[in-house]
């Protein structure tokens, strides 16, 4: 059964997507099946996996109305050797719809339900706001990962982020829980970075992922041209860091079963 998870965060540009993307890759060159689920209207973790969004015939949309079925929709990166159930403007305007629907929260839940069986790994990119999509995700998933850049505002922003987790862990989704927090466009040589890195373990602890992610040029490049970093370039730090993530997901997942 898969292990589903909600990469989220409220604050943008913190390299949600690059993860969300970088991480499928990953897991799928260890040889693990994996779905990434595009909740983003601006598609870029569709686009980011080689897949014009555009040229989309059915979405994530066309699933969360109930139109069709994620085992319908999905599509095969070819050049990131995952399955996408991909994104588009079209998603933008489902919010509204949804508000009409019964159980609008838990339609994306429902949806993975039938193919759970499917997969190791469900990775779910969400919007960086609090919307129903994001909550569709957070419903959906069994954790959340949380990908934050060391600066001052972040902590205040994660604090926001954590109180959010807790109401839907209350009212919609018992079993949530913080799978980790991954620190991104980590510059060593910042000191603000590394003293917002020391107040993230004396607070998360074990949640704090050892692995780090680093300011990379490869990873930027790397949605320009449709592919995740490591068909990009198999060298880089930016590679070798989501390679390291992925161990360290699976080593956990290992030793708790």
């Amino acid at each position: 059964m898969a292990k589903i998870m909600a990469i989220t965060n409220q604050k943008g540009g913190v390299g949600k997507t690059t993860t969300t993307v970088n991480l499928a890759a990953s897991l799928a060159a260890a040889k693990k099946r994996v779905l990434l689920i595009d909740l983003d209207p601006q598609g870029n973790a569709t686009m980011g996996s080689g897949i014009e969004k555009s040229s989309l015939k059915l979405s994530v949309y066309n699933v969360l109305l109930g139109e069709t079925t994620i085992a319908e929709s999905k599509i095969t990166s070819e050049k990131g050797k995952y399955d996408v159930l991909g994104s588009n403007r079209d998603l933008a305007g489902a919010e509204i719809e949804l508000i009409e629907l019964e159980g609008r929260e838990t339609r994306l839940k429902k949806e993975i339900s039938a193919i759970v069986e499917s997969y190791d790994f469900i990775l779910v990119d969400c919007p960086p706001a609090l919307n129903l999509l994001t909550l569709n995700g957070l419903c959906a998933a069994d954790s959340v990962m949380i990908p934050m850049q060391c600066e001052y505002y972040a902590l205040e922003g994660l604090s926001d982020l954590v109180a959010t987790i807790r109401k839907v862990r209350e009212h919609l989704n018992p079993h949530l829980e913080i799978e980790g927090l991954l620190r991104t466009m980590f510059d060593p040589r910042n000191s603000l970075a590394q003293q917002v890195s020391e107040q993230l373990q004396q607070h998360f602890g074990e949640k704090v992922y050892r692995t780090v992610i680093p300011r990379n040029v490869r990873l930027a490049e790397a949605p320009s041209y449709g592919v995740p970093v490591l068909y990009h370039d198999a060298q880089s730090k930016g590679t070798q860091a989501y390679l390291a993530l992925a161990g360290e997901i699976l080593n956990k997942e290992a030793s708790a079963n």
